[in-house]
């Protein structure tokens, strides 16, 4: 790819590794909602949490970078709008877009699915990082770590690590 910087057009100078899909719908979805945070950051901004600093306390895990970057994609994708209003210190605030608001419905039947099969999820989740941390696949303690520490009991976790992380 060109870097057409000179002309105020940047293009970033990489190649994909998978070549970019968009034969199907679940593949242009893809594209537009790929990134930790995305679907989180919508539903956020529907809840009314629109300023970015109600937004990195809602999500304390990601950094203030990755959640801008994912919220410039957005942006770009006319899934969000941003408003900068010209006060000193400078404030910004964040709504969806009409296209945006399609996505809620879908969003929240996605958290129903999660609501109704969260304690199978978690031990599937759990039973994978410990297999992961026991092989020395790609899993770290630290990654072990913060996942436990969400959670307030340990069901499902081995006894023997039971002691380890409390």
């Amino acid at each position: 790819m060109c870097n057409f910087e000179h002309m105020g057009i940047f293009v970033p100078m990489y190649e994909r590794k998978i070549p970019l899909s968009l034969n199907c719908g679940l593949d242009l979805i893809g594209e537009v909602l790929y990134g930790k945070w995305k679907i989180r950051l919508l539903w956020f901004i529907h809840e009314g949490h629109t300023r970015p600093g109600e937004l990195q306390r809602k999500i304390p895990d990601a950094s203030r970078r990755v959640l801008n970057m994912q919220l410039k994609e957005m942006e770009e994708h006319e899934l969000i709008t941003k408003k900068i209003y010209p006060v000193v210190p400078p404030k910004v605030e964040y709504s969806l877009t009409k296209f945006g608001e399609t996505l809620i419905p879908v969003i929240s039947v996605l958290g129903q699915w999660g609501d109704e099969h969260q304690e199978r999820l978690r031990q599937l989740i759990l039973m994978e990082i410990t297999t992961l941390f026991f092989h020395n696949k790609s899993c770290s303690t630290d990654k072990l770590f913060i996942y436990l520490q969400h959670e307030t009991q340990y069901k499902g976790l081995p006894s023997f690590l039971q002691s380890v992380f409390r």
